[in-house]
């Protein structure tokens, strides 16, 4: 009957190698994901290049917009409203431009001024 410090250090053995054995698994499987994602993306990059150099590319082809679509669904991220669904906001009236600086004592620090050029 082995002891109780054996069955111990035998028990912290076997979490030791479960855990190693669990991350090659994932690492295994994230490596597989982005190389299926590589190849997704060359196809995609290949096929944007066929039809720009045939003339009929758009700036965004329905074949990347659905990728990212999809990319973004899978991941839970919010998807974009597209450019023909945006809304555009005229009433908000553009920024005043800064008037000109007479001195450098007449530096301005204040958040306004910063977050503007920003």
């Amino acid at each position: 009957m082995p002891s109780e410090p054996e069955s111990a250090a035998a028990a912290f053995t076997r979490a030791g190698q479960d855990a190693v054995t669990f991350s090659r698994r994932v690492a295994g499987t994230a490596l597989a994901r982005t190389e299926r994602h590589r190849n997704e993306n060359r196809e995609l990059l290949k096929e944007f290049g066929r039809q720009r150099i045939a003339g009929g590319a758009a700036a965004t082809p329905s074949a990347l917009r659905g990728a990212a679509q999809r990319f973004r669904r899978a991941r839970g991220l919010p998807l974009p409203v597209a450019p023909a669904e945006a809304v555009t906001d005229r009433g908000t009236p553009p920024v005043p431009a800064d008037p000109p600086r007479t001195s450098e004592e007449d530096e301005d620090f204040s958040q306004l001024r910063i977050m503007r050029q920003a």
